[in-house]
């Protein structure tokens, strides 16, 4: 009775679409109780660390599988890295940190994060900004000052200049949107 969460989904002969399925409810489950806790950060960042790793199961990174390391972050280094920036995503996260995280110098960890994810760790950093803005603004009636101070943003300005540039509208806008399309669905 007194085993480990990965003995139990290791050792269970679950198949993989519904290791799948089941890992995708958890993963909703854990934003909605993330969201949840506005007052309780450490245990919103222990949640938003579980969905992370959650999360990578289901889709893990773009880790490039090399003998070279010029080709990107390692797959343990990739996980790693997105662990933390999950867990500090509501305050400052810094490529030094993230460098020393994987034992590589700022220089080097920026190329290879560039190769495994796509774009800059600045810029990896306010995507997933955003999107915790975005379910913020889906799951809450908080206003767009408090969702940004909350995603890690300095003020409101902060978060709809990188709103726009990431989503391509406005929070305001894209919250009616968003709004005005579950009221079509639920009629």
């Amino acid at each position: 009775m007194d085993m480990c969460v990965g003995e139990t989904i290791a050792g269970s002969p679950v198949e993989s679409r519904q290791s799948h399925e089941w890992v995708q409810r958890i993963v909703k489950l854990l934003d909605a109780a993330a969201c949840q806790l506005v007052h309780k950060q450490a245990v919103q960042g222990k949640i938003l660390q579980a969905a992370s790793l959650l999360r990578n199961q289901l889709d893990p990174p773009v880790a490039q599988v090399a003998s070279d390391r010029k080709e990107g972050l390692r797959a343990w280094q990739a996980r790693t890295v997105r662990a933390y920036i999950d867990s500090q995503i509501t305050g400052p996260v810094l490529v030094a940190d993230l460098s020393a995280l994987v034992q590589l110098s700022e220089a080097h960890f920026s190329r290879a994060f560039r190769r495994t994810f796509g774009k800059s760790p600045h810029a990896f950093v306010i995507q997933c900004r955003v999107e915790l803005a975005a379910q913020y603004m889906l799951q809450t009636e908080l206003p767009m000052s408090e969702i940004a101070l909350r995603c890690g943003f300095t003020d409101q300005p902060h978060l709809c200049k990188h709103f726009r540039q990431v989503m391509g509208s406005t929070p305001a806008a894209w919250r009616r949107e968003q709004s005005r399309g579950n009221l079509s669905l639920s009629t």
